[in-house]
This record gives C-alpha cells, structure tokens and sequence, in this order.
C-alpha cells in the first residue's frame, strides 16, 4: 500500500525524488561526485530499541567516508514512545530523518513509504530489531560501487529464530516458488542494498497492496549475494503474530501465482456438474 499524503516529516524536508531520466553517465558510480545512500528502518512499538538502533547503524556508517549516508525511520502508527524518540534522533543528527504515517498500515507499507522518500543513490532496507547487523552495510556498499545494481543480504544460519519460525519460513520459501513465475531467494528478506535505478523501476509499479520481496524480485537487476548469520533480536518481541505471518504467507503466493485462482476456479466448474451427475444416476 502507498500512503501518499497520509504521513509527516521530521529533520528535515524529504522531497519525493524524481524518476531518473535516461541520460545516465557511461559509469555513473565512477564518477568522483559523491554519493548518498539511504537506510530505510521501519519502527513500530519499538522504544526500548530505539537508542540500541542509533548507536548500531552510527557505529556501522562512521567509518565509511567514501559515501554520504541518510538515515529514514519511518513510524508506522506507534501507540508507545517510539515517535518522540525517534524524532529526537532526528533533532540531535542530521543524517536521520523521520516519516510518521497516520496510523498502523503494516510494515509493507511503511517500507514503500520510506523508499518512495529515499533521496540517496542507492537505498537499504534494514529491521529496526537489529536482527540484520548493520556491520555488512560496509560490503553492500562496496558491492554496489563494483557494479552489482542488487546486493542480497542472505541468512546462512537461523538459529537465534525459533523452531516454529524457521520451519514456517522454509514452507513459505518453498510453496511461494513452486507455484510462482517469481522466485524469492530463500533465506534473503528485505535487507539488502538497491540501486536508483530499482528503486526507481519499483516506484513505476502499480502495485497498491504490495509484497516487497516479491516485488524485490520481480524487477530483476544486476544482484550479488553477501551470507551471515541471523542476530537476536536487539530488545522488544517480534509485532508478526501467527495470524499476520499466515496472511503475510498469503499474500505473497497470491501477489505472483495464478495457481490458488485456477484451483477454486477448477473446483466451482467441477462441483456443479459432479452434482448433476450423481442426479441423473439416480
């Protein structure tokens, strides 16, 4: 979902930036004027995790002077302290900004939200649990200068998600690309490094009701794969219930397969006349 209109800004105006003309540099990367990268954080009911995901992403982005950093937290309709916190994140560093939504619309869309205002070059998506560590920022980013349009952020090891988690994502995986003309990298989730010009290819998309990893994956790009392994979580619970995974689950293989429709299509056609067949036996 887009939200449009239906957010506010705080550390500064984030002007939604304009689609990228055609007429790019040879080798727009090599050029020596620098470039901006942004770090797009969804937050929603996160204030004891707020502080710790300051001090991880100032840490993970304070060596890296070859490339400017802005930092989008956006708000997803918090009810806690998440909001006031972050907006002074914003009054005492300049590098981050935020967006509050309205209300609660789901972390797809306060995702789409973020990159829709990315100024940067590039963007990355990161969990505000700090789950994905910020310390592969630095690779991504020197993955991206090489040329790679794409850098995936790939879990090699689960161990600190739940059992019930981590089967229920390997079924998740599996389902969604046997069915699907889009195949999701299994084990990869949003984190990851993007270039303007997917970024830019996403924001074309008509999509309203959007599954980002599909969508991810739907654009295509030039992609590289950097492995890790999966932190706990910084502080807080996961806010993804079963029933929200489940639909999450859902959306994702319906947004990209015609399978499920042609089953109850199959079955409304079939059911009809298997009644009029036992009927005309009797």
């Amino acid at each position: 979902m887009r939200v449009g209109n239906l957010a506010k800004t705080w550390g500064g105006i984030i002007p939604q930036r304009p689609l990228e003309s055609n007429a790019h540099p040879k080798n727009p990367r090599m050029t020596p004027q620098r470039k901006l990268v942004s770090i797009i954080a969804p937050f929603y009911n996160e204030e004891t995790g707020v502080e710790l995901f300051y001090s991880a992403i100032a840490a993970a982005i304070e060596p890296i002077q070859h490339v400017d950093f802005e930092v989008i937290c956006v708000d997803d309709g918090s009810r806690d302290g998440t909001l006031p916190m972050l907006i002074s994140l914003s009054q005492r560093d300049q590098r981050f900004k935020v967006i509050e939504l309205s209300r609660n619309f789901g972390k797809e869309a306060a995702l789409t939200a973020g990159l829709d205002a990315a100024a940067g070059d590039a963007a990355i998506p990161i969990d505000a649990d700090l789950q994905d560590p910020p310390e592969l920022i630095t690779q991504m980013v020197d993955a991206w200068l090489s040329g790679y349009d794409v850098v995936l952020a790939r879990r090699i090891d689960r161990s600190s998600d739940g059992f019930l988690k981590r089967k229920t994502a390997e079924m998740f995986y599996r389902i969604h690309n046997r069915f699907s003309s889009v195949q999701i990298p299994e084990n990869v989730g949003d984190f990851r490094l993007m270039d303007r010009t997917v970024l830019d290819a996403l924001r074309q998309l008509p999509e309203q009701q959007r599954f980002m990893k599909g969508l991810f994956a739907w654009v295509g790009f030039k992609a590289t794969t950097i492995d890790y392994a999966r932190q706990v979580r910084s502080a807080g619970s996961s806010k993804f219930s079963g029933w929200k995974l489940w639909n999450f689950a859902l959306e994702g293989i319906t947004s990209f397969s015609t399978s499920p429709l042609k089953f109850w299509s199959y079955l409304g056609g079939v059911g009809p006349w298997s009644v009029c067949f036992m009927l005309c036996s009797l």
